[in-house]
């Protein structure tokens, strides 16, 4: 019994102690991010609501056993030992049912959200704002499932008392020979009534009962129908009235049960049987016969909602959008959209660049992201991706040395950046920003900052400011080393501390290392989306964090936030995988993450949502005002991707507002396909970040764009486009074509492709001897009234994942160009030169990879129209051989066009 004893203690403590430790631990990362009262105040909301709920059911609890042992004839104080036993029972059983029945989050939105002013919108049979079903029914529902399962286990607790304690007074004594016999007619349900506390928990439990049904009302807004979700004919007309009667049934019987009259529960049970019945039998033979007719204005309900859900609603603008099939295009009015065109596709740069700019194998490139900046005053579209480590890339020695990874590889180096629209002449993506120590190669970035101690990568614990100096970068056959210089992590030096970081990472090196310093600090929570889940898990973070240049040379990581709810009335519900089943979505926030020191801002972008407005009460010093973004940042905000597919896949089928199209689903479209995946197979296109000017205006602008064919079909019917710059961050445009006129999709575009000759001459003849073809995303592109096609393609050696750009593929109506350059393709599409000007288009490079001089780059226009007859000649000669003379006419089209401009 005593080992037992110092067994269990020395449990205790040990748990206790990693407790603690971890305590300790938390409020030091809590105050690393300036948000301890936030903490406390998670803290604090987590817990008051379930103990507070604890404390009442214990209190129920302890009064139905002391009023059960009273029926009885006995008493707590008559069996002193039994009743401390009984009190602890109690407690326990509290707690169960708190912790089981009680959401603290729910009750907490509820002081958050309640009352709020969650703009106009109201559903339309009960009249109830958004912030009621986001905040008020979710709160009344845990509130009625506790005080049912209290009164439930009250009402056993008391029933099982008395008659435990009765039947202990009728047991009979000990006999050897018969042994002890048990009358378990005394555990029958007769005379329950008796007790006067056994009939009021049955009185409130009839009346929370009549609760339920009065929200199971609100129910019904939720209710999947196939053609519509939310109240439809039968539900407002039936199911509503029949919930009344079941409400006063439930009032009827808790009368009867008051005036002991049990059998009045069997009205309750009759009022039962016909709600599950009747709404059935009117559907089938009233509804269905006639449905597009009587559930009309239910459908209209339907979609309105879902649209406004989805954020489908304001800041959306319909446009007809007159394309034609081919029409002229003036360069110079678009040269910078024709100069921004992305010629690589990231999947193609990514693999490129792990090839030349890995440096060692424990550097890793985990993720290509598409940004823009002002490049030289103009607005360029580039791609970015961190260089991080990954330390079980080390080599085996060196990865089984404690110190490397917590002291010595802490952090990766800066970062790969291309012009989307930019290669050099041997295929490659022309680097503005490359290597280590980091060359950059324009005036209009700088990297002051290179070293990325957070990131996606990042692995942890690691110490800086210690007595052991950090690898920096490669150079030559050694290492530069460099030491931690910002104010990233917490203290770690003090005794109580490293103990406390032993203890709670399972890693006693912590406490015996000789390398810490009295400045030493520690850093935990390195990737950046548990950084930001860590301080507000409440909030969706989005999979895809992406790197930002500020103007002093910093790396910023920034972040889209989402807010959802599967409560909204009427809405269709979507399933997001990890995200979970939601009718309700909002990018309300945009956070921040720096690199170096990790700190972290969360903005408020979404005024209007009533679950941030409701996360701001909560916690009123986690956020800023969207206004309160550097300038610098807000240029590189962007529409997210993740709400952005969510969007398309609601808009496909619910941009039908008429309720008789959307019933028969008339007019259904799909995501058009393309063949850039890794498949080789037809796949829905993926949502692209382009530059690109929208109808009606000539500016180019960052946006995301997708594409829509009709269903099962592959011509072009509409293309979305969600605008990212400026005061036009969030609003999307929905380009509608006409269904009149037939408009080639990306599928159509493919297949032109895969069916020309010389193409696929070209593509089966580099698909062999050890190499392969890699077909980039096809960008579609509106150019003032008609659509451009383009789409990369590369060549990469089967064994090293390196495409090189190999071909162009520019189309536009029945035209199809194929040529080495893009400037090529478009000359030929228009019939008029495009020069590939500094810094604009493809670029020309040196030896050294930097670009020639400005008048070596200028070629005489006689030198130029000559080669571009040339080309024309070539490609006549070419195609007469082959037979295909609509497109040899083609080529004398182009050279008839030149000698007219000339």
């Amino acid at each position: 019994m005593g080992r037992g004893l110092i067994l269990a203690l020395i449990l205790v403590v040990l748990l206790g102690g990693r407790w603690a430790a971890g305590f300790a631990i938390e409020y030091e990362w809590w105050h690393e991010m300036g948000q301890v009262e936030t903490w406390i105040q998670m803290l604090s909301y987590g817990s008051v609501p379930v103990i507070g709920a604890g404390l009442l059911a214990f209190l129920t609890f302890w009064v139905a056993h002391a009023r059960g042992m009273k029926h009885a004839g006995t008493g707590m104080r008559e069996h002193p030992v039994y009743a401390k036993l009984a009190t602890l029972a109690a407690l326990l059983l509290g707690t169960l049912v708190a912790v089981s029945t009680v959401d603290s989050w729910t009750v907490v939105r509820w002081f958050g959200g309640h009352g709020l002013n969650s703009g106009a919108w109201r559903d339309p049979v009960f009249g109830h704002p958004l912030s009621f079903y986001f905040f008020d029914l979710p709160f009344l529902g845990v509130i009625l499932h506790y005080l049912l399962t209290v009164t439930v286990v009250a009402a056993l607790a008391h029933w099982l008392t008395a008659r435990g304690w009765s039947l202990k007074d009728q047991l009979p004594e000990w006999n050897p020979q018969e042994g002890i016999k048990v009358d378990l007619a005394g555990f029958s349900l007769r005379g329950a009534l008796d007790s006067g506390f056994l009939r009021g928990l049955g009185v409130f439990f009839l009346l929370a009962w009549a609760g339920k049904f009065y929200l199971d009302r609100y129910d019904l807004l939720l209710d999947d129908h196939g053609s519509l979700v939310g109240v439809d004919w039968v539900a407002e007309n039936l199911t509503l009235p029949l919930l009344w009667l079941n409400i006063g049934g439930a009032l009827i019987a808790a009368a009867g049960i008051l005036m002991r009259k049990p059998k009045t529960l069997f009205l309750l049970v009759a009022t039962y049987i016909v709600l599950a019945v009747a709404p059935m039998a009117v559907t089938a033979v009233y509804v269905r016969p006639s449905e597009i007719t009587i559930q009309k204005p239910y459908i209209k309900r339907h979609i309105e909602a879902t649209r406004s859900a989805y954020g489908l609603g304001a800041h959306v603008k319909e446009i007809d959008f007159a394309a034609k099939l081919e029409a002229p295009i003036d360069i110079s009015k678009h040269r910078q959209l024709l100069d921004n065109v992305r010629l690589w596709d990231w999947r193609a740069f990514h693999d490129t660049v792990t090839q030349i700019q890995a440096l060692r194998p424990y550097y890793v490139f985990h993720d290509s992201d598409v940004d823009r900046y002002q490049i030289d005053g103009q607005l360029r579209q580039v791609l970015v991706t961190p260089r991080e480590i990954d330390v079980t890339q080390l080599p085996g020695d060196a990865r089984a040395r404690w110190i490397n990874p917590h002291f010595i590889y802490t952090h990766g180096y800066g970062m790969v950046v291309a012009e989307a629209a930019r290669i050099t002449k041997e295929g490659l993506p022309l680097l503005l920003v490359q290597d280590a120590p980091a060359v950059v190669k324009t005036p209009s970035l700088k990297l002051t900052r290179p070293e990325l101690y957070y990131g996606e990568v990042s692995h942890e614990p690691v110490f800086v400011h210690t007595k052991q100096p950090e690898f920096n970068y490669p150079s030559g056959a050694g290492n530069v080393e460099t030491r931690y210089e910002g104010k990233g992590g917490f203290p770690i030096s003090s005794i109580p501390m490293r103990l406390a970081a032993a203890l709670s990472t399972g890693d006693w090196n912590i406490l015996l290392t000789s390398y810490l310093a009295p400045e030493s600090r520690m850093m935990i929570r390195r990737k950046v989306r548990e950084r930001l889940e860590a301080m507000a898990g409440f909030v969706v973070w989005d999979a895809d964090p992406y790197l930002v240049i500020t103007k002093e040379g910093r790396l910023t990581w920034m972040v889209d936030g989402y807010t959802t709810s599967d409560a909204h009335p009427y809405s269709k519900i979507f399933d997001l995988g990890d995200v979970g089943r939601i009718n309700y979505i909002r990018n309300s926030v945009k956070a921040t993450v720096d690199a170096y020191d990790g700190s972290v801002n969360l903005y408020a972008f979404g005024d209007s949502d009533p679950l941030l407005q409701a996360y701001e009460h909560l916690f009123p010093k986690l956020f800023k005002p969207w206004s309160a973004m550097p300038e610098e940042l807000k240029a590189h905000a962007r529409y997210p991707e993740l709400i952005f597919r969510l969007q398309a896949e609601v808009y496909r089928t619910y941009h039908m507002t008429n309720p008789e199209a959307f019933f028969n689903k008339e007019d259904q479209w799909d995501i058009a396909r393309n063949l850039n995946g890794p498949s080789g197979k037809p796949e829905p296109v993926s949502p692209t970040y382009v530059v690109a000017t929208l109808p009606g205006s000539d500016e180019p602008e960052f946006m995301l764009m997708t594409t829509f064919t009709p269903r099962n079909k592959d011509n072009l019917i509409g293309v979305m486009v969600a605008r990212c710059d400026g005061g036009a961050l969030g609003e999307l445009q929905f380009l509608q074509l006409s269904k009149q006129e037939l408009i080639f999709g990306p599928m159509q575009i493919e297949a032109r492709i895969s069916q020309d000759q010389n193409i696929s001459k070209d593509l089966t003849l580099w698909n062999q001897q050890g190499s392969q073809v890699l077909r980039g995303q096809m960008l579609v592109l509106p150019v003032e009234n008609t659509l451009l096609y383009i789409e990369p393609i590369y060549i990469q050696a089967s064994e090293a994942r390196m495409p090189q750009l190999k071909k162009v593929v520019v189309a536009m109506g029945n035209r199809l160009i194929y040529t080495d350059t893009y400037e090529q393709a478009l000359s030929e599409l228009t019939g008029s030169a495009v020069q590939p000007a500094q810094g604009k288009g493809q670029a020309t490079t040196t030896e050294s990879g930097k670009p020639p001089a400005q008048g070596a780059a200028t070629q005489d226009a006689a030198s130029r129209l000559k080669d571009e007859i040339q080309a024309h000649l070539k490609r006549y000669k070419e195609l007469m051989a082959q037979g295909q003379f609509a497109e040899a006419g083609k080529e004398i089209e182009a050279l008839d066009r030149l000698a007219r401009q000339r």
